[in-house]
């Protein structure tokens, strides 16, 4: 039971009374961490995923964060190659006259699982039933659950967008307070190498080099430039 033979305990319960009553005063809501799931692999994921439908906190708000590689379903953008990411910029700043359907429809799917949370239907779901879910509706998959994390207590999510600065920032991802969990935390060393590392082929580092040249020879910036051009020298 609570500890009453000390005078200290009266003090402590009164300061607590009094910073309830502030908060309720000011009206602020305490503040309820999310929990962040980290793991190696997007299949790692849908195996969480199966767990945590067969337990009692299935219906717990929850999203997952994908890359476009497993979430886009325009037609055009998920069957090219590596450069989704560019298309897709290209569709939602309009550069070709053309903007992208599916990303106009993203209020359609979260609103969807705002509906089940609300009737307490939600269930945990995983990449390929959100996918499923955004064709039939025309939603795009890949937004609606960056925009599913702001109700979400759970989210899913691969190493590399908790540990990545890029990422987290282009995500939106602030882990200030939330409690973070790392599935075979053994792996973080190379993710982390990866997240700092980057490569580049003698190609690229050839025609950054012609660039430098014409740079230096024009005397634009060489005070940066030649610098530049020394390690592009230096790795070819």
């Amino acid at each position: 039971g609570p500890c009453t033979e000390c005078s200290c305990s009266s003090g402590k319960e009164t300061d607590k009374g009094t910073n309830n009553t502030k908060k309720k005063e000011n009206g602020d809501r305490s503040f309820i961490p999310k929990i962040f799931f980290g793991t190696r692999t997007h299949k790692q994921i849908s195996q969480i995923t199966r767990e945590l439908k067969r337990t009692a906190y299935s219906s717990v708000p929850m999203t997952i964060l994908s890359s476009r590689d497993y979430t886009c379903i325009h037609p055009v953008v998920s069957s090219s190659g590596s450069n989704r990411n560019e298309m897709c910029v290209e569709l939602l700043e309009g550069k070709h006259g053309k903007s992208c359907l599916y990303y106009h429809g993203v209020h359609k799917l979260s609103e969807h699982h705002a509906l089940q949370s609300a009737h307490r239907m939600y269930q945990a779901w995983d990449i390929e039933d959100l996918v499923s879910l955004g064709k039939k509706l025309r939603a795009c998959a890949y937004f609606a659950a960056r925009e599913l994390m702001v109700g979400a207590d759970i989210v899913f999510c691969p190493y590399n967008y908790l540990l990545d600065p890029q990422i987290r920032e282009s995500m939106e991802i602030n882990l200030k307070g939330q409690v973070v969990i790392l599935d075979e935390a053994h792996n973080i060393e190379d993710c982390a190498r990866e997240s700092v590392s980057y490569g580049v082929t003698e190609s690229q580092l050839r025609a950054a080099r012609e660039e430098l040249d014409f740079m230096v020879n024009n005397n634009i910036r060489q005070k940066d430039h030649e610098p530049l051009r020394a390690v592009c020298c230096s790795l070819t």
